[in-house]
């Protein structure tokens, strides 16, 4: 049994090091080009990751690492896939089970349990990964079937400067393209769900220069293009390690191991990693959050679970992408069929007026506000919404006034539209004017001439302004003062 396990680890590195002599070339393209996106502040990608997708994301991560190492802790390998797969390939060969390899298993993982409750500030993780190496030792659990890590090389790989030939380069710039994408979305993924997690910010674009830097230097030294690994954060997120210090101590020990400590190394049992990366994957599953999330917000409960199940089959970028296209979908569909309200005058012991749904309507006076920004795909619905509103109202309204506060942004589509809406009712003897117009909006009203078309004097800081404008015109206001509302 053991000398099959040895096979298998051997093949599996010959396997690895034929990868490495295609991939090393690269991995210094890539880790230029997440360089450069982060000093030109492409880290605005990972703004589209909500809090739901985060929770999904992690969780479906911490039922796949689950899946993934069941098959360990029992004794034997399952073919990495969909959750779905592995839970089914672990349950139809339960028949294989190694009874001592899952009982070192078992025990490290009620172990950790254990200290992660009785004694939270004690190195878990490590105190079982040493149990593990001393029973393997003491008792000869490795002539019995109990597999082990195996032989460690000793020492630190050979700085080495990728050859690149000329028809090499048109591919490489491509393949890098591509691994920019998928590395940095799946890093800044798990950074970002261990952030919200554990409530401290990140630095996007900073993180991506790091990832950058830290990866040329694993590229000249023959590295694999490599991101940030959610089982590794998470072990090290159950450890308790809160800032980079963390990486630091990491990185400072691994030297030391694959100096000093190679040896002791190739004793520690692969059912005590299973043990801690389960155990580490199931402080991840965020019930408290999902149960917030159907109390709270029914559709990004659902949204979160998408996400969740797409990491869990499809992989973990696909499930992500999947639950954010959805995410926007969700988010163009509100801004498509935005609120909107007619707003009424309430007369004070001033007779100041003051524009609020609910208040007194004017006759001949429509005051209608949008909002949401006026774009192309909800332009169309703008126009219906205020045809509809004026066929409703009778009598016929002689004036139109769009409080514009909440449209911060207008399009050319939109101002086409707003300008066909104009000429429609100026057909019918109705006139448009528009109050609170600004920002963004006022200015491309100005560059498309709708603004002119309108004429300034149906243009009005204040709804007060124009709705004094208007029975002005009608001889019906007295003393009104000016009102910024």
């Amino acid at each position: 049994m053991r000398d099959r396990r040895c096979d298998s680890y051997t093949a599996r590195g010959r396997r690895r090091g034929a990868l490495r002599g295609s991939l090393h070339r690269t991995h210094v393209p890539n880790r230029a080009f997440v360089y450069r996106g982060g000093l030109a502040g492409l880290g605005v990608i990972a703004d589209f990751l909500s809090r739901t997708i985060l929770t999904g994301y992690l969780n479906g991560i911490a039922l796949s690492i689950i899946a993934g190492q069941l098959g360990t802790l029992l004794g034997f390998e399952v073919p990495s896939a969909g959750f779905f797969r592995m839970l089914a390939g672990v349950i139809l060969r339960l028949g294989e089970t190694h009874v001592a390899t899952f009982l070192v298993g078992l025990s490290l993982f009620l172990l950790l349990r254990m200290l992660k409750y009785l004694a939270p500030k004690l190195p878990a993780p490590l105190l079982a990964a040493a149990l593990g190496i001393g029973a393997v030792y003491v008792l000869g659990l490795d002539p019995r079937g109990v597999g082990v890590v195996g032989v460690v090389p000793v020492g630190f790989p050979a700085p080495h400067i990728p050859s690149l030939h000329g028809d090499d380069l048109r591919p490489l710039v491509f393949g890098a393209c591509g691994i920019v994408l998928v590395s940095f979305c799946s890093m800044m993924t798990t950074a970002r769900g261990f952030a919200a997690k554990n409530g401290y910010a990140i630095n996007v674009n900073q993180d991506m220069i790091a990832l950058g830097i830290s990866d040329l230097a694993s590229g000249f030294s023959r590295g694999f293009v490599v991101s940030g690994a959610d089982s590794r954060t998470a072990v090290a997120d159950s450890a308790g390690g809160k800032t980079q210090v963390t990486s630091l101590v990491a990185a400072a020990t691994m030297a030391a191991v694959l100096l000093f400590l190679t040896g002791p190394l190739a004793y520690v049992p692969t059912a005590a990693l299973a043990a801690i990366l389960i155990s580490s994957a199931l402080g991840l599953f965020d019930v408290a959050s999902l149960r917030r999330y159907y109390r709270v917000s029914r559709p990004e409960f659902w949204l979160s679970l998408v996400a969740m199940l797409g990491v869990m089959t499809v992989g973990v970028l696909q499930g992500v992408l999947i639950a954010v296209a959805l995410a926007l979908l969700k988010l163009l569909r509100l801004a498509s069929r935005p609120h909107d309200a007619v707003l009424g005058l309430i007369q004070s012991n001033d007779d100041v007026y003051s524009a609020e749904e609910g208040g007194k309507e004017v006759p001949g006076l429509i005051i209608y506000r949008f909002d949401s920004s006026l774009l192309f795909f909800n332009a169309d619905y703008f126009k219906d919404r205020v045809r509809a509103l004026i066929g409703d109202t009778n009598p016929k309204p002689q004036w139109l006034l769009f409080d514009a506060e909440s449209v911060p942004i207008l399009d050319v589509t939109g101002a086409d539209v707003l300008d066909e809406l104009r000429a429609e009712l100026k057909g019918t003897g109705i006139v448009l004017a528009i109050a609170r117009a600004k920002g963004l909006f006022r200015v491309m009203l100005e560059r498309t001439g709708v603004a002119e078309k309108i004429g300034a004097e149906h243009m009005f800081a204040t709804v007060h302004a124009g709705a004094r404008a208007f029975l002005k015109g009608k001889g019906k206001i007295g003393r009104a003062k000016r009102s910024d509302v």
